[in-house]
């Protein structure tokens, strides 16, 4: 992948730590009185793996190489669709979209073993640390 692929997985990872951190804050007050708390604690969940994820993301993206590129994208697809997913299911109500969750998660952990491959496999980064 190019440094401008790199580039915009860092902006894309940048832009998903603002939306959970909005997110988390959008719960915290609006919704705290306006769902169950089970359903808050969903959103939380969310707002959570999403701010996690975003900073793994762009740690990734910062890396030299493919297999820590595609862990910034796979940190990146997992965001939209674990979190998507949960905060679509408290905002609409829509118990089925639960089941789409794990998608996400699953690309979570293959981010994670792309970055584990990254590491084991790719040069250091330019000041000789991995």
């Amino acid at each position: 992948m190019t440094d401008r692929t790199a580039r915009l997985l860092l902006a894309a990872s940048a832009i998903g730590g603002a939306v959970a951190v909005a997110a988390g804050a959008f719960g915290a007050h609006a919704l705290r009185d306006a769902v169950a708390p089970e359903r808050l604690e969903v959103w939380r969940t969310a707002a959570a793996y999403g701010l996690a994820h975003a900073v793994a993301g762009a740690f990734a993206a910062s890396r030299p190489g493919v297999w820590a590129r595609r862990a910034a994208a796979l940190f990146l697809a997992g965001a939209v669709v674990f979190s998507g997913s949960l905060y679509a299911l408290v905002l609409l109500d829509a118990a089925w979209l639960g089941a789409v969750t794990p998608l996400g998660g699953v690309a979570f952990i293959a981010g994670w073993l792309a970055l584990a491959t990254s590491a084991l496999r790719e040069p250091a980064g330019p000041h000789g640390r991995a």
